[in-house]
């Protein structure tokens, strides 16, 4: 299985943004909402731009593994994934360049076509 391979680091990103708003949160005493704060605002989009991408990326992913198509389809589309989502959690959550951000976006839905069309095409 080729999935779980990509599934492995995008839980362990989604972990690492979810601790990351956690422990600001717990840090500034802010429960509920963003409490105006800038920082807490990019950890939270961060960890929600994660938590609405990821699971639809490896939902088409493992589609396509299971249309038996082939492997290296399955790992360009995990690999973009994979690489578009840390981008993008880098560029939001620790204010990394916009062109990260970009980048980011780009490769996941570059990955999410991708992996649909293979799941389709197989």
């Amino acid at each position: 299985m080729i999935t779980p391979l990509y599934a492995l680091p995008l839980t362990a990103l989604f972990i690492a943004l979810s601790a990351r708003v956690i422990n600001y949160r717990k840090a500034q005493r802010i429960s509920l909402g963003d409490g105006d704060d800038p920082e807490l605002r990019g950890r939270v989009r961060a960890h929600g731009n994660c938590a609405e991408f990821a699971p639809m990326g490896l939902v088409l992913l493992l589609m396509a593994e299971l249309a038996q198509a082939p492997a290296p389809a399955l790992h360009f589309a995990g690999a973009a994934l994979l690489t578009g989502r840390v981008l993008h959690a880098w560029a939001i959550g620790w204010r990394g360049p916009f062109a990260a951000r970009v980048a980011g976006m780009v490769l996941t839905f570059l990955s999410l076509a991708a992996a649909a069309l293979a799941a389709v095409l197989a």
